[in-house]
């Protein structure tokens, strides 16, 4: 049994002021009004909150998942990413080839065989995008999806989340139903598609938009592209947001929050190795990249992901879009749960709920994780 007794509570709703959360096992079991600390508590905390959710995680404390697509790779980056407040993760595997994908499906199968803390399911990051818009993405891996392979590839989905980043206008038509049809969740990036054409996918079943504004169309006057369909409110999609200063200037997150609403903005790293790790030069899919000034590149400047950490991304949402501190906890918790269709589980304290918390200081440092009732990080 674990108690915590936390000066003021975020309960993924509202803030509540002297609380204690008690935990047995997994789950959350009470959360009590007490003035004081109990002779049962066995921490006390500033601020405590529901702990991150982050749906596009490359990699973490020097190891990349493309490069190491195994379970002890996953427990390492599992464990990289718990100092800063992660408690459930996306495991992302970049484009690559059918070999490598099924090692990461294998591995990653594995992990929720064995119910590893931390980690929700897997998102396949292409390799069915746009050369046009590859970013950082070899060319050679990207291409037509082959149903008879890739199918073999998606029954991730009946033990966990399964995520498919695509460019919509790069697969048939009747692709994005079947992998709905098949519990993926269909996230359009690397994409240059029209407006009508993301539109198209949305009305397919596509739910999610991978990094807003990078690698995808702009919005322009005659043609709003991927990201005016993105910031559409009409259906219920959500929008990953790269909170790091370089992937999107702030003055373009507070535009895309104000637009799309900050229930349906998730806040990602879209992190590689160099995240938990004193790395500053790394070989990233058969390049070199440079980790400088909170970013990491290729030797001709393109974003190789990010250097980012989800207690940063709420830090920076909180100072440089003036969001409250709650919209941002919630952008990095509660918002990811609903967007997976796990805010049964975690987004919030309540009783039932995962105890995957993560103790804060008064500046949003991180003190403290526990993932699934287990201390993460100290």
């Amino acid at each position: 049994m674990t108690t915590i007794f936390a000066r003021r509570l975020f309960n993924g709703e509202q803030w509540l002021s002297n609380q204690e959360v008690t935990f047995s096992g997994s789950q959350i079991a009470s959360i009590v009004a007490t003035q004081t600390p109990s002779n049962t508590a066995t921490d006390v905390v500033e601020i405590l909150a529901p702990g991150f959710i982050d749906v596009h995680v490359n990699g973490g404390g020097g190891t990349l998942f493309n490069h190491t697509p195994t379970l002890s790779a996953l427990e390492k980056i599992v464990q990289s990413h718990a100092q800063f407040g992660t408690v459930a993760m996306m495991p992302t595997l970049i484009s690559d080839d059918y070999t490598i994908m099924s090692e990461a499906h294998d591995a990653v199968n594995e992990a929720l065989s064995q119910k590893m803390g931390g980690v929700l399911g897997l998102h396949y990051e292409g390799p069915y995008l746009n050369p046009v818009r590859k970013g950082v993405h070899n060319e050679y891996q990207l291409r037509q999806p082959n149903e008879d392979i890739l199918a073999t590839l998606l029954d991730v989905s009946r033990r966990g989340k399964l995520m498919v980043t695509l460019a919509p206008e790069q697969v048939r038509a009747g692709f994005i139903e079947w992998l709905v049809s098949e519990k993926a969740i269909v996230c359009i990036g690397h994409s240059a598609a029209t407006y009508e054409q993301a539109m198209a996918a949305v009305n397919s079943g596509a739910r999610g938009f991978t990094h807003l504004f990078n690698a995808m169309t702009p919005l322009t006057s005659r043609e709003p592209g991927v990201v005016g369909a993105a910031l559409q409110t009409g259906k219920p999609t959500w929008c990953g947001l790269i909170a790091d200063g370089h992937h999107v200037h702030p003055a373009s997150m507070r535009v895309a929050i104000a637009a799309k609403g900050c229930e349906h903005i998730m806040l990602v790293t879209d992190a590689i190795q160099s995240v938990g790790s004193a790395e500053t030069e790394m070989a990233f899919l058969g390049k070199k990249v440079r980790r400088s000034d909170g970013k990491v590149t290729t030797e001709d400047g393109t974003l190789a992901g990010s250097d980012l950490d989800m207690a940063t991304a709420v830090r920076n949402t909180i100072f440089q879009t003036g969001r409250t501190p709650a919209e941002a906890l919630q952008m990095a918790s509660l918002r990811p749960a609903e967007f997976l269709d796990i805010d049964d589980q975690f987004g919030r304290i309540k009783p039932d709920y995962r105890a995957s918390l993560v103790a804060l200081s008064e500046d949003y440092q991180v003190q403290k994780t526990w993932i699934d009732g287990k201390v993460a990080w100290c």
